[in-house]
This record gives C-alpha cells, structure tokens and sequence, in this order.
C-alpha cells in the first residue's frame, strides 16, 4: 500500500481513538519525552544560545530519528504501517483531551463554584487563575481551545501528511520542548531560544490552516476572516495571533487584553473588536469548533497526501516508452 494511503487510514484510526479513549492515563510517550527531554537540560543547561540549540537538536532529532527507525521496521507490513501511524496519531494529538478539560471548567463556572475552575485552570493554560474573575478564566478557556486545536491536532496532521509518522512525532516533539523551554523567563530566555523558534516554523502551517477551517466551520465566515485580516498581526505570537482572531471573529466574541503569568502582566491586543465578551456558555461553542476544525483538518491532511502521491506516482515516464 502507498504511503499516503497508509497515512489517511493511520491518522483517521488515530484521531477516532483519541476521540473514543482520550489520552492514556499512564505510560503517555509525550510524558516520556518531557522526562527525556529534562534530563537532557539537567546535563546540557547554560545561560547560552548554543547551549540551547544544541538541547533541541538532541531531543527533536532524537525523537525523530526512533520514529523514523519503527517506520522502517514495518514498512514491508500495510497492517503494521497503518497501526503503527494510528498509534503515532492516537499518542501526539490532544483534542479529546483538551475539550474535557476545557468542559470541566466551563462546568464549574455553570454551577458558580469560581474557585473549582481555578484549581483546574492550570491543567489548561498557564495563566495566574488567582488574576481571573469568571468571565476572565471563560475567555482564558476560549482563547487555549483556541491555541490548542493548532498545536495538538491540526500542526501534528499536518506535519504527519508530510512526514508520515517521523514528521508526527517530530512536531509533538518540537511543541513539547517549546512548552518546557520556549517561555521568557530568565532561566530560559536564551536557552530556549531556539526551541521557541523552531516551534515558529513549525507550527505556522497548521496555525494558518487551522485559521482557514475555523473561518468555514464557524458560525460567522466573514467575521472571522474580517478579524484574521486586521487583527492577527498585533498578537505577538505569529501562530496563536491568526489562530485566536478567526476563533474569535467566527464565535463573535472579543479574545486578548490584559494577561497575567504568574505576576507578571501582559497587555495584548483585543481581537475581533466589535465582538461581545466572552461567556461562559462559549466555551461549549469553543470545543464544538475545535472538534469541527480537527476533523476538517484530517480531511484536507489526508486528500493532500493522497494527492501528493498521485502526482509522485504519476511521473515522467521510463525511457523508450510513448504515449
């Protein structure tokens, strides 16, 4: 079987058991490589750019290059190939996940229990929930579903149709890594440099197609393309910036403002302007978008490898033959 073929079936088998099993509640590899990945920093850690570098080359690459070994190990196999591609879509993507959690706390806000969402908030976002009123941790909520349908699923199909079950692994590995190191703190503000800028490249294809499916699955295309157009370029975030405004323009709502990370205060812009504020009721409307915008993205992942491979296929033909 072609790898595009094993590719469309893998990711789709994948995607359905993240929907049907969520993540595992133990064992999950993307733990084992964050535990990986930190003992690496403990070893290689200093105040330096290289230094840095160096950490994301050997934690990507690495992760890259056992992907790459188990691909080749079953590629005689189209049952092999295709489960091992499920398992690789299963184990990287987060959306069953990431709406759980989003629900619990958009439950806990439904039934007035303000400090429940915070306690919870953290498992979502890394924002200070102490900061946040009610409608503050909604819109929090709002603008992680948001961020997260790109960096869990929609960058991860993306790079799989492109690099099958390396290029899966190699993403989560990229986003992981910029989760860990990619901040500005002091500790990491060069150390992390890198990796934050990988995590750029990375993940701009998946932000904008995740912006583009956001604009059709949506309940307002105009108002989201309206708030892609003038507003994504003010979020500092080159990836979260498109992302957020088509989220924010197709739900009708107004996403930024005023953030706090752990006491220190960020002031982004607003997007989508001429939106209402968020409430409590759109984190449903949020997860339901996201659910629409994954599966939109495995459709538009899948037919992109397929037709990648029908022109691969389809090339110059052998000498001595005419048509």
């Amino acid at each position: 079987m072609r790898a595009d073929r094993v590719f469309a079936y893998g990711a789709a088998t994948g995607l359905l058991g993240d929907l049907l099993l969520g993540d595992p509640r133990r064992g999950h590899p993307v733990a084992a490589f964050g535990r990986t990945a930190g003992a690496v920093e403990r070893m290689l850690w200093r105040d330096h750019r290289g230094w840095g570098a160096l950490h994301t080359t050997v934690c990507v690459g690495g992760a890259g290059a056992l992907a790459a070994l188990a691909n080749r190990g079953v590629r005689r196999s189209r049952a092999a190939s295709i489960a091992l591609t499920a398992a690789a879509t299963w184990a990287v993507v987060g959306g069953t996940s990431l709406g759980r959690e989003a629900r619990a706390i958009g439950a806990a806000l439904g039934a007035g229990d303000v400090e429940a969402a915070r306690a919870r908030l953290p498992h979502l976002c890394g924002r200070d929930p102490l900061a946040l009123d009610r409608d503050g941790i909604a819109r929090a909520v709002v603008e992680s579903v948001a961020e997260n349908t790109s960096d869990a699923v929609v960058g991860a199909l993306v790079w799989g149709a492109a690099g099958g079950v390396p290029g899966l692994v190699a993403f989560r590995a990229v986003n992981t890594l910029d989760a860990m190191v990619g901040h500005r703190s002091a500790r990491y503000r060069r150390y992390g440099w890198a990796s934050a800028r990988l995590d750029d490249v990375a993940g701009w294809p998946g932000a904008r197609l995740t912006a583009a499916l956001a604009t059709v699955a949506g309940d307002d295309p105009r108002g989201a393309v309206r708030a892609w157009r003038t507003d994504a370029r003010r979020h500092p975030s080159p990836n979260a910036g498109p992302v957020e405004a088509s989220f924010a323009g197709s739900l009708g709502v107004r996403l930024g403002g005023t953030l706090s990370y752990a006491g220190r205060v960020e002031h982004r812009p607003v997007l989508n302007v001429g939106g209402r504020a968020v409430r409590v009721g759109d984190i449903e409307r949020a997860v339901r978008l996201s659910r629409r915008v994954s599966w939109l993205a495995l459709g538009v992942s899948a037919a992109g490898r397929l037709l990648a491979g029908r022109l691969l296929a389809g090339g110059p033909l052998p000498k001595g033959r005419t048509t």
